[in-house]
């Protein structure tokens, strides 16, 4: 498949935006169905590769066709972050389709530090907060066809890694400071052959141009998604903060060894 239609098949655009109706509420945007459904068992480690607490990663089919993914990570009785994305399936090709995403965030003592949620169908983003007044929820309008991806990056990014795409671009939302959307572009920062097995890493960043300086940009978080290629689930780790401006962690799957990621493990 060639790297313009592997683009069209993850950014979803197609002929809808051409026929001169109004836009629905939906996501724009088409991801591969998973191959493989169930648990996999995973590590949250530290910047240092010290192993501080369990994860997971949970691919489920529901009742009705639905795919529901759950991620779960961080710190040992510490902070951590639960995620989770609803789809469904989109059309016949295999596609399936953005519905919900949350994602609830839990600071260094465990205290519930907010919910993120996007409602694609509603086209609307919130973040709620508790605080002395109760339940504080800031919302923003999303696009007819947003392209919003937070959560399910394991299957939002396999364009890249079968090589129908050269870049991704896409947005996200972010609850720091006010809620907002932001955005990101995917690529392949490299490709090579493990002891074990081959690796992929994709990196992904905001798109901020010539907003910020490339000393700046040395202060972004490092975000990035390893993958097997050759595996029917070739999710194997990702890096990123637990939260906007929360530390920053790599969860890898059971048996995956940090050297293979470029870290090593304490």
């Amino acid at each position: 498949m060639s790297p313009r239609r592997g683009a069209r098949f993850a950014l979803g655009l197609g002929l809808a935006l051409l026929g001169g109706g109004a836009a629905r509420a939906e996501s724009a945007l088409l991801l591969h169905t998973p191959a493989v459904f169930g648990v996999v068992p995973a590590a949250s480690y530290d910047e240092g590769g010290r192993r501080v607490g369990e994860a997971h990663l949970v691919i489920e089919e529901l009742p009705g066709g639905n795919v529901r993914i759950i991620a779960e990570s961080g710190f040992q009785g510490g902070a951590r972050s639960v995620a989770s994305a609803e789809l469904s399936p989109a059309g016949g090709d295999g596609a399936l389709r953005l519905l919900t995403q949350e994602s609830h965030s839990f600071g260094p003592k465990g205290i519930p530090l907010g919910v993120l949620r996007v409602d694609h169908r509603a086209a609307r983003a919130s973040c709620s907060q508790e605080d002395e007044g109760g339940t504080r929820v800031e919302e923003i309008d999303l696009p007819g066809r947003d392209r919003v991806v937070n959560v399910p990056m394991n299957l939002f990014f396999l364009p890249l890694l079968q090589g129908e795409a050269e870049r991704l671009h896409f947005q996200m939302f972010l609850c720091r400071g006010e809620p907002r959307l932001l955005d990101f572009e995917a690529w392949v920062e490299q490709r090579r052959n493990g002891r074990q097995r081959p690796v992929v890493e994709v990196r992904y960043r905001p798109e901020l141009g010539s907003l910020i300086s490339p000393v700046a940009q040395t202060f972004l978080p490092r975000l990035s998604f390893w993958f097997d290629p050759t595996a029917r689930n070739p999710w194997i780790a990702h890096r990123l903060p637990l939260y906007s401006g929360g530390p920053e962690v790599v969860v890898a799957r059971e048996g995956v060894p940090l050297d293979l990621l470029g870290m090593r493990g304490r």
